[in-house]
């Protein structure tokens, strides 16, 4: 078994160029593994981009590392303690960042907790809490 701390590397699924910060999941093309944005609330989003690159190109993730001080990017604004989700990934600029819990009832997967205030395309530091879900009632 071979076992890996640290940054990896994995084939980028999509064009990650410049999305340094944003969360990644793991996919795969026929067998391959490749790093792609979200594309629903409920992704499991395990790696940051530390260096993004064209499709099918390799790409530097860091495993999202609970109880870890980490970086990511931000859509919207943030105080530190906040409950971070992902933000919309049906609008495309903001797949793979994240945001505060919204009040909207719904289902959201829990990725970090704000370390320090933050505002809308900044890279944060986050506290990563290990991903799970979180429903805010109506």
């Amino acid at each position: 078994m071979q076992e890996q701390t640290g940054t990896i590397r994995h084939l980028g699924g999509v064009d990650l160029t410049g999305k340094e910060g944003f969360l990644a999941k793991l996919s795969h093309d026929s067998g391959t593994a490749e790093a792609v944005l979200p594309t629903a609330q409920a992704d499991h989003c395990i790696y940051i981009v530390k260096h993004g690159d064209a499709d099918g190109k390799l790409i530097d993730l860091d495993p999202l590392t609970p109880g870890a001080v980490q970086t990511a990017k931000l859509k919207g604004t943030c105080n530190p303690g906040d409950d971070l989700v992902l933000a919309d990934q049906t609008t495309a600029a903001d797949a793979g960042k994240l945001r505060v819990l919204p009040v909207a009832a719904g289902t959201y997967m829990l990725h970090a907790k704000a370390e320090e205030a933050g505002v809308d395309g900044q890279i944060v530091r986050i506290r990563a809490v290990g991903v799970r879900a979180i429903t805010v009632g109506a």
